[in-house]
């Protein structure tokens, strides 16, 4: 019979009591960041949600929201390793926005006015100080949307992040009366397509930016090459421009036909996205002005025209489709509510897709240039 020795050191021998702050996850630590983000919830509160946390669920009473017969509709996202550069450079405080963002412009494309907003944060361990900062740009994003912070999650997962790291996740439920919500389905060849202005890279594209300030060695801290008023890592971490508000009183006046939030996949895959299967989109990349930040990342990355318009936004965050004769009414409504409207493209009749076209002169190219994405 064989014996086998086990040989035992003080640490494994040790009859100290274990316990999950030992382990690496504060109780305490957790339940102090619930009462310091308390009174960031309140204030998002709006109809239907008092926005209370610290129950195992939250409330919203659509009735109170003043639906009769609603559709709800459900986004959720995240902001991508845009948050490796919050982490990187204490960038912490807005980067709540772009998650509040990317989920309610997700929902106002549908015709649907956001509501409600849960978060997950997760990390490897809690630094409460972070946490808060983290959740008040969430707050402040929930706010520009119109939408109650009504819950969230935080977890704190020893082993699971690099120190200091951490994870966003964002859910948002909005709801549209029956009957209401843009389906894309009365879309004609002939409408014309406008376009919104986006305020950066939004939260698309962040692994090759992230690639080119590697290989390029930018200097974060320093001012932008196209901007000396404003520092390069500011320029690149600008919020996801929230068009919620701007967007639902035209929404609801039945002036727009279909919208399309330009994300991953840029203009050539998101507006096809909206359209029927007999509906082209033409876009013309000379019908507004290329933003600086998108030529420095252009230029800094030698990226061809084709390249850049699946993506990055290139300087459009949303696109509407609205009949031709409604082209003047809309665009002055959006102009009063503060957006930057252009004109960008129309739709013609065939295969469901996007084109892009520009001159020799558009987005650094040295000939035209064409791009088609279909499906």
């Amino acid at each position: 019979m064989w014996l086998v020795a086990i040989n035992m050191n003080a640490k494994h021998n040790s009859t100290e009591p274990y316990s999950y702050e030992k382990a690496g996850v504060s109780i305490a630590a957790g339940n102090a960041l619930v009462k310091a983000i308390a009174p960031l919830a309140r204030a998002t509160a709006r109809p239907g949600a008092d926005a209370d946390l610290g129950g195992f669920g939250g409330f919203f009473d659509l009735k109170a929201a003043g639906y009769s017969d609603p559709l709800l509709v459900a986004a959720n996202d995240g902001v991508g390793t845009k948050v490796k550069l919050a982490i990187d450079h204490d960038r912490h405080d807005r980067i709540g926005i772009d998650l509040v963002a990317m989920c309610v412009n997700d929902l106002i494309v549908q015709g649907a006015e956001p509501l409600f907003f849960l978060d997950y944060f997760a990390t490897g361990k809690l630094d409460n100080g972070v946490a808060e900062r983290v959740v008040a740009g969430i707050a402040e994003g929930c706010k520009l949307a119109g939408c109650a912070l009504i819950g969230g999650e935080t977890a704190e997962m020893p082993g699971m992040y690099a120190a200091g790291d951490y994870d966003l996740a964002g859910f948002c439920v909005g709801a549209v009366e029956r009957g209401e919500a843009l389906t894309g389905a009365d879309v004609t060849a002939g409408n014309i397509i406008l376009g919104l202005a986006s305020s950066g890279v939004h939260s698309n594209g962040y692994s090759l930016v992230r690639k080119l300030a590697e290989d390029k060695g930018w200097k974060l801290d320093r001012p932008a090459p196209f901007d000396q008023d404003r520092l390069l890592i500011d320029a690149l971490i600008e919020p996801t421009k929230i068009y919620v508000k701007s967007l639902l009183p035209l929404v609801r006046s039945g002036n727009i036909k279909a919208m399309a939030h330009i994300t991953g996949g840029g203009l050539l895959e998101n507006i096809p996205r909206v359209l029927g299967k007999t509906h082209h989109a033409h876009v013309d990349a000379s019908a507004w002005e290329q933003p600086q930040l998108m030529a420095f990342l252009q230029a800094q990355g030698n990226i061809e025209p084709v390249e850049m318009a699946r993506t990055f936004n290139c300087g459009i965050g949303m696109a509407l489709i609205v009949a031709e004769d409604r082209e003047d009414d809309v665009t002055a409504a959006l102009r009063d509510a503060g957006e930057t409207v252009h004109r960008i493209g129309h739709l013609e009749s065939g295969e469901r897709g996007c084109t892009v076209t520009g001159h020799s002169s558009d987005w650094s190219a040295i000939a035209d240039w064409s791009a088609t994405h279909n499906g």
